[in-house]
């Protein structure tokens, strides 16, 4: 029954997938298929129903719209202007300064926003023109902005981690936002130090850019925007509101600073909540569509079945990282990270406890891996609305894309092996036992 309810899931799927069906609904139809092979048709109704409403019926899930909509106000509030500028502050020594401005904006807006997708947007429409001015080749430009995106679901605060918490059973949020610090630096730094080397071998030059303000005003102009992580994570860490709650707070303090900078208004700020409505009611029936696979696929003992095949090609716990670190990301070309969040989840979890992982520093490998994902095609997010924003073509951008994307599956390796990366800081604050 196992392997049958396996082939008829998966194989739905992936042809619902390829047809262009969207992909929360060709979850629904090939969990509803599937289960005619498995449950009786009236049980499963009242079943899936309540798997539908019990799955979203979250408060911890609150968090992903309100970080979205925080994203979405930096955005359009002046905060990212200010980011960039004290980027290129920053790095404006380096040749190819803008692509390494760029890199360092992604990893400044990620920190606050939580969005890679928001990076690659709001980055993306404000570096274009600048690289486009002073004679950067438009593909590079585009792939070093779609590469540098993913360091925002991996330095906190960040929607995915409090995805997988949840789907994890409880994985401390607060953990996994201290520990994907030092990963999601890394990868930026492996990121930065490959576009430097490919802007060295095209020849753009180090910043010729006067800025009017001085060095010390653009600091101080920043430091508004970069208290709100402050805020956030001292929050959280201090007890004095829940990641929910968190979100809320960044909404109300970049909103704030968005009407005081005089970047938003009632019309833009209307925009603004469309927007976050139109895309959390996305992410939420996805999440709805999955609890019903994720519900025939614990029936069907398809994740056990999964489990011993994967248990059965090796007892090196290396290996075994290996095997799912391939396998993630060749499931990342296909599947956007949410989905792959909630499908995967359930069935790589208890892999990893049984050899002696750290479900924090898993949770940290999955979505940095997953991360990556959203720079490849055929299914990238990050790709799409960075070729879309960069005026580009996919293939153009992907021989540029290439390169960084090596750089960071060497980031992915390097967390992987190296547990400290991901556990040293969670260990400082007791969010995780000594190791």
């Amino acid at each position: 029954m196992v392997v049958q309810a396996t082939l008829i899931l998966f194989t739905i799927f992936f042809v619902m997938l390829f047809s262009g069906v969207p992909i929360s609904v060709g979850i629904g139809i090939a969990s509803i298929v599937t289960a005619f092979f498995s449950f009786d048709p009236s049980v499963f109704a009242i079943t899936a129903a309540q798997r539908v409403f019990s799955g979203i019926d979250s408060f911890a899930l609150l968090a992903l719209p309100f970080f979205t909509l925080a994203g979405n106000v930096m955005n359009k509030g002046g905060i990212a202007q200010r980011l960039v500028r004290l980027a290129r502050l920053v790095v404006g020594w380096i040749p190819g300064y803008l692509a390494a401005t760029n890199v360092l904006a992604n990893m400044f807006f990620g920190a606050i926003s939580g969005s890679s997708v928001a990076a690659t947007s709001a980055m993306g429409s404000i570096m274009s023109p600048l690289e486009l001015e002073e004679g950067y080749d438009p593909n590079y430009s585009a792939a070093v902005n779609i590469c540098s995106a993913p360091t925002g679901i991996i330095i906190p605060p960040s929607g995915p981690l409090i995805l997988y918490s949840i789907t994890a059973g409880g994985v401390s949020i607060a953990a996994l936002f201290m520990g994907g610090y030092l990963p999601g630096i890394l990868l930026g730094l492996c990121v930065l130090v490959v576009a430097i080397i490919m802007a060295a071998k095209k020849g753009y030059r180090k910043s010729t850019v006067k800025d009017t303000a001085s060095p010390l005003k653009i600091v101080i102009d920043a430091i508004p925007s970069l208290f709100a992580v402050i805020i956030v994570m001292a929050g959280i860490l201090a007890g004095w509101f829940t990641p929910t709650e968190a979100g809320v707070v960044a909404v109300l303090y970049c909103g704030l600073l968005g009407f005081l900078y005089k970047e938003l208004n009632l019309k833009n700020l209307y925009e603004i909540l469309a927007d976050t409505m139109i895309s959390s009611a996305t992410i939420l029936f996805l999440i709805a569509a999955s609890t019903i696979m994720s519900y025939v696929m614990s029936y069907s003992g398809i994740p056990a079945a999964i489990s011993k095949m994967i248990m059965g090609a090796s007892s090196n716990k290396y290996v075994l990282l290996f095997i799912m670190n391939i396998f993630l990301l060749v499931m990342g070309m296909f599947l956007d990270l949410t989905p792959a969040v909630l499908i995967f989840t359930p069935i790589f979890l208890p892999i990893v406890t049984s050899i002696g992982m750290s479900p924090v520093h898993f949770g940290i490998m999955f979505i940095l891996n997953l991360g990556i994902g959203s720079v490849t095609p055929p299914v990238g997010s990050c790709l799409f609305v960075g070729c879309s924003v960069g005026k580009v073509s996919i293939e153009g951008v992907t021989k540029y894309i290439i390169p960084l994307f090596i750089a960071m599956v060497v980031a992915l390796m390097l967390v992987t092996y190296i547990p400290a990366l991901s556990l040293w800081i969670p260990s400082l604050f007791g969010l995780v036992p000594g190791f």
